[in-house]
């Protein structure tokens, strides 16, 4: 007999399927106004571009692109069956997604040295922690990878894919905030109280919560050896 989901399972795989729509149509959406910064003169559209100057439209676009291309090739990585049945699948998209991640990390701490973000210190320090945490996830998935260290490089994966994802989290903290209060302590130069907060809680308190997990399930792993 086959068992009807509960309540809580149908809103858990709603809310799966909410989040993996608006990471699909997030992620083209930034590939696509990053190639169009790349090739065209975007200064009427948006902030983020700087009129006749190549280095920081380099860094920003780049950085919008390949994030977008890490953002869709990201949750194959967290699939056993592809993991298991498409190894060299699993291995060529992993290759694509640290080298994306690395320049990507690296084009937005570049924007924010060359320009720096619309809301001033605050902000540039938040993203430019993100940045950094971003760069140092990247290499190391790719040294412990290479060490042959299955279990710490899985761990570092996970990392990476929080701090990937984060961009589209950012984004949905703001859609949330503002169904729920209409933009309180939010102001469109992204200055407010819960625009200084959300420079750093779309990844750090999610990082946190991932670090308590590996710890428990690494704990677990022990207690399951031992007996």
């Amino acid at each position: 007999m086959q068992r009807i989901p509960t309540p809580a399972t149908m809103a858990i795989y709603l809310g799966g399927a909410m989040l993996a729509v608006s990471g699909l149509g997030f992620a083209t959406y930034a590939m696509v106004f990053g190639l169009r910064g790349l090739g065209l003169d975007l200064s009427s559209e948006t902030y983020l571009y700087t009129p006749d100057s190549i280095p920081p439209n380099l860094a920003m676009f780049s950085h919008m692109t390949l994030g977008g291309l890490i953002m869709l090739l990201a949750p194959l990585q967290l699939i056993g069956r592809v993991r298991v049945r498409y190894p060299r699948l699993h291995r060529i998209s992993g290759r694509v997604i640290v080298a994306g991640s690395i320049i990507t990390a690296l084009g937005g701490l570049g924007y924010i040295a060359l320009r720096g973000t619309i809301a001033g210190p605050l902000m540039d320090a938040g993203f430019a922690l993100y940045g950094g945490l971003f760069l140092v996830a990247a290499v190391q998935v790719v040294r412990l990878a290479r060490a042959g260290d299955s279990p710490r490089h899985r761990a570092w994966a996970l990392r990476l894919f929080v701090l990937i994802m984060g961009s589209l989290i950012f984004r949905l903290h703001y859609t949330l905030w503002y169904l729920l209060t209409d933009g309180l302590w939010s102001t469109e130069a992204l200055d407010g109280p819960f625009d200084q907060v959300n420079y750093v809680a779309f990844y750090l308190p999610y990082l946190v919560v991932l670090e308590f997990w590996l710890r428990r399930r690494a704990g677990a792993h022990r207690v399951t050896s031992a007996g």
